[in-house]
C-alpha cells in the first residue's frame, strides 16, 4: 500500500514537472502582460505565476482530463482580477511600468485584451470567467485594441507668442 502511494506521488510530481516545463514560460508572460511590469523586473507577475502553479498542483489529481494549462490560466486571471479589485477599489489604474506595451490600459482592459488576443480565449469564456456580459467584454476589448493602435496623445505643446518688434 505504501509503495503504491509513493509511486503515485512520484508519478504526480513527474507529470507536474513536465507541465511546468512546458507552460510556465507562457503563463509568466501572460502574468507579466497583466501586471504591465517590465519583463526583467516582474515580482507581481512571478507571484501570480507561483500562486497559480501552486493551486494547479493542489488540484492536480482532481483535474481528471481537464486541461491543466486552462485551469492554471483561469486561476491566474481570477487572482489578478480579485487583486486589482481589492488593491485599487475596483478596476482602477495601477501604476504600470512605462516600458510595458500595455501600460496605457487599465487592469480590466489588460485582462480582457490578454485573455482574448494573447491567450485566444473566446468572448463567451472570458465573459463567464469574469462574470460580465459578452457584449461588455466585446466593448472593452474593442476599446483596448483601439487604444493600443491609436494611443492617446500627450498634452499639446505650449504656444509661444512672438513679441512685436520695437521700431
Amino acid at each position: 500500500m505504501r509503495e503504491r502511494l509513493v509511486s503515485q506521488d512520484a508519478r504526480r510530481a513527474r507529470e507536474f514537472r513536465a507541465f511546468v516545463a512546458g507552460a510556465a514560460g507562457r503563463l509568466l508572460h501572460t502574468a507579466t502582460l497583466l501586471t504591465a511590469e517590465a519583463p526583467a523586473d516582474n515580482p507581481r507577475a512571478r507571484r501570480l505565476l507561483t500562486l497559480s502553479l501552486a493551486h494547479t498542483y493542489a488540484c492536480w489529481d482532481r483535474l481528471r482530463g481537464e486541461d491543466p494549462y486552462d485551469h492554471a490560466r483561469q486561476y491566474l486571471a481570477g487572482r489578478y482580477a480579485r487583486g486589482a479589485w481589492h488593491q485599487y477599489g475596483g478596476f482602477g489604474r495601477a501604476r504600470p511600468h512605462p516600458d510595458s506595451p500595455l501600460a496605457v490600459l487599465g487592469p480590466q482592459e489588460r485582462l480582457i485584451l490578454v485573455l482574448r488576443l494573447y491567450e485566444g480565449v473566446a468572448e463567451e469564456q472570458t465573459a463567464a470567467l469574469l462574470g460580465l456580459p459578452v457584449e461588455r467584454v466585446r466593448t472593452i476589448c474593442d476599446r483596448a485594441t483601439a487604444t493600443l493602435l491609436h494611443p492617446p496623445r500627450g498634452p499639446a505643446p505650449a504656444v509661444v507668442r512672438a513679441r512685436a518688434a520695437t521700431p
